[in-house]
This record gives structure tokens, C-alpha cells and sequence, in this order.
């Protein structure tokens, strides 16, 4: 070995020092340990006045009362953890959350300068409840938290077991409860704790499951999502659920990047029951057989009323071989004698069910309608295809067709102001033209059905009625009232 040789000097020098350094080091690291071990340990010794400060800490960094029931302890394998019980989290005396036990993970380094750093959280039997109140507010918001908080969050993993929740939202008058819910977030980076700012900088991925969603207009299980969120852009895909007995799937995106938040829906159900969908109306048994839905909407806004006068899109609802219960629709039509024997209106719920069917049925009990004399009816078709253009549903396709006969809608439903707008009926002949038409006004609460116009004030059979009607109308013509897809039996 060359003693003048600079290469063999530093490697003699490293072989020398190395030992030392790496041992200096792993006392330095380990002595770091040692004090955040401390400093736990402390918070650990004296219970009582420890959790009334961890309380502060975390109160002042999330914006509401924290509140820990229960036993408080510190675990150090695999890292170290602080394991709280019966947790309860209050905004203005209001309990907004509840958890069963709560871990959090904690960095070592940040202790040592009286600061509490939350890597990761788990929660167990948690049961949170969420509000929107008339004025668009949400029971948890309040201000932005103090900036010099003792806690801060910097998440690399939330998730959450055997989880509840429960939305009730003032304004539309919506509400569900979700339960036996799980999920996972990885990647969760949080920027700032005002809601504008969290949508628009918030990073993360996300699984949830839920067994049962629970609402008296659209009961749904076996509820699997995935998430993902970058940069104010969010999407939830695929999102696949139970509904009506049938398997539903689709796909959400919101984008809170702008000025003003952007969604978009797609939504399709095949095959689901009808006969369930109607349990929701009436606790008898009206009608049975499968029915597809799908819709493709998109809209735009921060509220609600803000939303409603912007959504766009499609929605549909198509069937065949439909059996309704308690009523012989050909024999009804083909022998009533005069306008106030027969109710179009009484059979539209079949083009209301699915699409529109639970806003437009608030003031008009369709079911109890459906459920008559007795017999049955086979609809052979059914097509509900409508165009939702500044949120006003808009008929394109809608009509039925039973072993005889054809029914036909046109008109819209007002979405925003919930008004039905110029909805008409009409039973129709093989050319599409109207034999009968019925008007329904007003709004959805409180609707005016109007009675059946016919072509002349008489009293007989629908041939009558025909006949009178191709002689208004020389030569058999008229502007015909329906053109879709739905053909005539005849």
C-alpha cells in the first residue's frame, strides 16, 4: 500500500471512521426516540389533565369540540400509537361524530417541539351524522382552525370499520343512512381546512364498501366504490351497488378546480324489478316484471338550487312483457262510455316509475290509482326516454302499448320549480293521432288533472269516438300526437 496515495488515504480514513460515525448516529437517532418515547410516556402518566390537552390539540385543528369518553394509551410496536375510546366530535353543542375506538399514528420527531403530527388514523364502530341545513350550510362547517395549532395532519392512511352514516339534507328534504361501511384512504395529502381550498388541493385514493344504504326512495346493498382525487378533479369508478334486486353500476366526476364545480353522472340498472320499485308506493302488489334504466346527466354549481337550473342530459327507462295487476287496461279502453269512467292519468306512473317517477308522485297516489276493478293487463312495450336540458325533463319517447291499444305522453316536468309543464296524455290510434287527451298542471304537490278532452262531448264506445274523430278530420288525416318507437298493436 502507497501511504501517497490520496485513494488508499480516504479509503483508510472511511474504514476508520465508519465504524464510529454509524455508532454515533444510531445513539443520536436513538436518543431522539428516546426523548419522543419520553414525552408520550409523559402524556400517558397523568391521564386526566394529558387528554384534556390532547382534547384542545385536536379541537383547535379540526374546527369543532373534541371530546375522549374513555381510556386513552399508547402503543409502541409496530410504531407508535396513541389509542383513544368512545370519542365524540361537536360542532355548536351538536354532536357531529362518534367513534368506538379511534388509533392514531404519531411522528416521533415533531413531539419534541410540543407538536402532535398525525401520519395515520383508524377508526372503529364509528357512527357520524351530517346535516344540511335551508341556508346550504353543513353542521360540521365553522371558520378556518387557528394557524398555530399544537396538531398537525399529515395523513399517509385513514381508514375506517363497521362505520354509519346518516344524511339528512333540509333543503331537498333527501336523507339516507348508510351502514356496515368500510373504507380505505391511502395517499391522503390535505391542503388547507376550508372546504373550497380541501376539494380544490386535496390528493388521495380511496375504497369504500357499505351493506345497506337506506332511504325511503331508492333503498340500495352491497355498495363498492373506488376513488381517486388530484388537483380538484375527483372521480368515483366505478361505482357498482343492488338496487331493486338487480345489479346497477356507473360513474361519478366532480371537478372543483374552477370557479364554480363541475359534475357529471352515468348511471344504468338492467333488469330490475318493477314490482319493488312500486313497493315503494304502495304496499300492494300492482304490477310485475323487469324494467332498464340508464342515465347520462351533467350540471354544474355550489348548492343545490344552484344545481337544479343546470342539469342536462338523458334519462330512460324501457321494458317489455309487463303484467299490471287489478285492472284489464284493453277491456277499460275499448268500453268506457264517457270521459269521467276512465283516468289516462291513472296509468302514467308507468311512464313516471323509474326516471322521474318518486318527484313527480308527491301530490297523485299513481299506485292506489293503478290497483282497480280487477283482471290483469299485458303491456307488451314500455319506452320512457326524456332530454333534461336547464333542469326541465322533456318527453322525446314515451308511450306503452298493450295487447290493443297505445298511450302517449308529451310535455315536461319543471324540475327546478317541481310544476309539471304542459303534460299531456293521449290514448292513440294505429297513425299516431289522439283519440283522448288528458292534461295534467300544476305542480308536483298539488297537481290538476284535468278531465278527458275527447274529440266531442258523447257518450260510447271508443269506436265512436274514432269515427267522430275522422269525421272532424276529412279524409282520415290529423297532425299526428305520436311518432316514436313504440308501435301500434293493431
Amino acid at each position: 500500500m502507497n501511504p501517497t496515495d490520496p485513494g488508499q488515504s480516504m479509503q483508510i480514513w472511511d474504514e476508520t471512521m465508519s465504524k464510529p460515525v454509524k455508532t454515533i448516529l444510531f445513539v443520536i437517532c436513538g436518543f431522539i426516540t428516546l426523548l419522543a418515547l419520553l414525552k408520550v410516556g409523559l402524556l400517558v402518566v397523568d391521564t386526566d389533565a394529558n387528554r384534556t390537552r390532547l382534547e384542545t390539540a385536536i379541537s383547535k385543528a379540526l374546527g369543532m369540540g373534541v371530546r375522549v369518553g374513555g381510556g386513552l394509551g399508547i402503543s409502541l410496536f409496530p410504531s407508535l400509537h396513541i389509542n383513544l375510546e368512545d370519542v365524540h366530535l361537536a360542532q355548536r353543542g351538536d354532536e357531529v361524530a362518534s367513534v368506538e375506538k379511534v388509533r392514531l399514528g404519531i411522528e416521533l420527531l415533531p413531539l419534541l417541539q410540543n407538536k402532535i403530527r398525525i401520519g395515520t388514523l383508524a377508526l372503529k364502530h364509528p357512527r357520524i351524522s351530517i346535516e344540511r341545513h335551508q341556508d346550504g350550510t353543513f353542521n360540521y362547517e365553522k371558520k378556518e382552525p387557528d394557524g398555530d395549532t399544537e396538531v398537525t395532519l399529515g395523513w399517509s392512511k385513514v381508514s375506517i370499520s363497521e362505520g354509519t352514516l346518516i344524511f339528512s339534507d333540509h333543503q331537498s328534504g333527501a336523507e339516507f343512512e348508510a351502514s356496515d361501511c368500510s373504507l380505505t384512504i391511502g395517499q391522503l395529502r390535505p391542503s388547507g381546512w376550508k372546504i373550497s381550498n380541501l376539494l380544490k388541493n386535496l390528493s388521495f385514493t380511496a375504497e369504500l364498501a357499505c351493506g345497506v344504504i337506506r332511504s325511503h326512495d331508492l333503498p340500495m346493498s352491497a355498495v363498492n366504490l373506488s376513488a381517486s382525487g388530484k388537483n380538484g378533479v375527483i372521480d368515483l369508478k366505478p361505482v357498482t351497488m343492488q338496487v331493486f334486486g338487480a345489479p346497477g353500476s356507473g360513474s361519478f366526476h366532480a371537478d372543483f378546480s374552477g370557479a364554480i364545480p363541475l359534475y357529471g353522472l352515468h348511471y344504468e340498472l338492467s333488469a330490475f324489478s318493477i314490482e319493488k320499485f312500486f313497493k315503494i308506493l304502495s304496499p300492494r302488489q300492482v304490477v310485475a316484471g323487469a324494467m332498464d334504466f340508464s342515465a347520462d346527466l351533467s350540471a354544474q354549481g355550489k348548492t343545490l338550487n344552484e344545481i337544479r337550473p343546470t342539469i342536462m342530459g338523458k334519462v330512460s327507462l324501457r321494458g317489455e312483457d309487463i303484467k299490471l295487476l287489478g285492472r284489464d287496461l284493453d277491456q277499460e279502453f275499448s268500453q268506457f262510455e264517457s270521459s269521467q269512467n276512465f283516468n289516462l292519468v291513472d296509468v302514467s306512473a308507468f311512464f313516471f316509475a323509474g326516471p322521474l317517477g318518486l318527484l313527480v308522485t308527491k301530490g297523485y297516489n299513481f299506485a292506489s290509482n293503478l290497483q282497480g276493478p280487477g283482471g290483469s293487463s299485458e303491456i307488451s312495450t314500455l319506452v320512457s326516454d326524456w332530454q333534461v336540458e336547464h333542469g326541465v325533463a322533456q318527453a322525446q319517447d314515451v308511450a306503452l302499448a298493450t295487447g290493443k291499444h297505445r298511450v302517449a305522453l308529451q310535455g315536461g316536468l319543471d324540475l327546478v320549480n317541481e310544476k309539471f309543464k304542459d303534460l299531456t296524455l293521449a290514448l292513440i290510434d294505429a297513425e299516431g293521432c289522439a283519440k283522448v287527451r288528458q292534461s295534467i298542471r300544476g305542480s308536483f304537490h298539488d297537481p290538476q288533472v284535468e278531465k278527458p278532452n275527447l274529440l266531442k262531448s258523447l257518450a260510447g264506445p271508443v269506436e265512436k269516438v274514432l269515427k267522430m274523430g275522422r269525421d272532424l278530420f276529412p279524409g282520415g288525416e290529423c297532425e299526428p300526437f305520436y311518432t316514436g318507437s313504440v308501435a301500434s298493436p293493431e
